[in-house]
């Protein structure tokens, strides 16, 4: 599976692990949003998402710590509502991989064949 990632001028296209868990950024994995929200739930958190980091911008050109701090904790919300961040969102026990590189993680042949092709 791969996601296609928006940005400003073109779709950026990053694997995704084969139990939907990561995604790959520079051979990082990092957690995928929780496949079980409701769409309706989900869209409402992307959109709390960049609401928040668009504050984190306000509050670093404004040089306003009281601000950036408030700013930051939206961001943190946001992420663990959709499954990014916090307790994980599967439930079979396994081991978070969140932040490491692919290659010390169980993925790491997945990511050496499959993913990068």
């Amino acid at each position: 599976m791969v996601w296609s990632l928006a940005g400003r001028n073109a779709a950026l296209s990053v694997p995704t692990t084969p139990d939907g868990r990561y995604i790959v950024v520079r051979g990082r994995l990092w957690r995928a949003a929780n496949p079980g929200l409701d769409e309706i739930t989900r869209t409402a958190l992307v959109a709390q998402l960049m609401d928040a980091r668009r504050a984190v911008k306000t509050a670093l050109a404004a040089d306003d710590a009281a601000q950036l701090a408030a700013a930051r904790a939206a961001v943190d919300a946001a992420k663990i509502g959709l499954g990014e961040r916090g307790p994980v969102w599967w439930s079979d026990g396994a081991k978070d991989f969140n932040r490491h590189l692919v290659k010390n993680t169980p993925y790491a042949t997945w990511y050496a064949g499959d993913a990068n092709q």
